[in-house]
């Protein structure tokens, strides 16, 4: 597959992200840190968790597929706006009379949201060493680590968020195939995570089948 930029025009959109905005990718790491630790520590936040994940996707895009990204790729514009239905589709969960719950119980479907969620927020740190040095690397708000923290916490809600796991579901073969191509090896998370949700998804199915047999 050949992407229509080159890795040099990649890394500059970083660099005028990160240069740009780097204090509001600071405040919104800080913030998610923040609910993760409330979620972990049984605190009901439930309407606040769906409506950060709501800031979230619709951060990513607005400041980075709409701003920054669409420079050097025009599919960026059809992102944004997938990425903004997201964003509508979490505020709405989390304005509804019931919200979605999000919980941490002992559970390896639990454990495993932590894992991403947790993931999603060392990812700048692990760009940083791993990919590109500061300010030529991805850091928190874009859309790779968003998608990472949002399955991270869909795995941790009740009752499960699956009905609004297309689109990070999508973004997790688009960004893990550029990830390949790019050599981005932080984003090979993506992959592994839109397995495990496909995973946990048919295994979910099954279960209900068998139940009802």
């Amino acid at each position: 597959m050949q992407l229509p930029f080159s890795e040099r025009e990649f890394l500059d959109v970083f660099v005028a992200y990160n240069t740009a905005l780097w204090p509001a990718a600071v405040a919104l790491w800080i913030v998610s840190l923040v609910v993760l630790l409330l979620v972990l520590r049984g605190q009901r936040i439930d309407r606040v968790v769906s409506l950060l994940l709501a800031v979230h996707w619709a951060w990513a895009g607005i400041a980075y597929h709409f701003a920054y990204f669409a420079s050097i790729n025009p599919a960026a514009l059809l992102f944004g706006g997938i990425f903004l239905l997201e964003a509508l589709l979490l505020g709405w969960a989390g304005l509804k009379r019931e919200p979605i719950r999000y919980v941490y119980k002992r559970t390896a479907r639990h454990m495993i949201g932590v894992v991403l969620a947790v993931y999603a927020l060392a990812y700048p740190l692990l760009a940083m060493t791993l990919v590109q040095p500061y300010p030529y690397t991805p850091t928190f708000g874009v859309p790779c680590p968003t998608t990472l923290f949002t399955v991270g916490l869909f795995f941790m809600s009740t009752p499960a968020l699956w009905r609004l796991v297309a689109i990070p579901l999508l973004w997790t073969v688009i960004g893990g195939s550029a990830a390949v191509l790019l050599g981005v090896v932080t984003d090979f998370a993506l992959l592994g995570a839109g397995v495990l949700v496909i995973t946990y998804i048919i295994a979910r199915e099954v279960q209900k089948r068998l139940n009802a047999a």
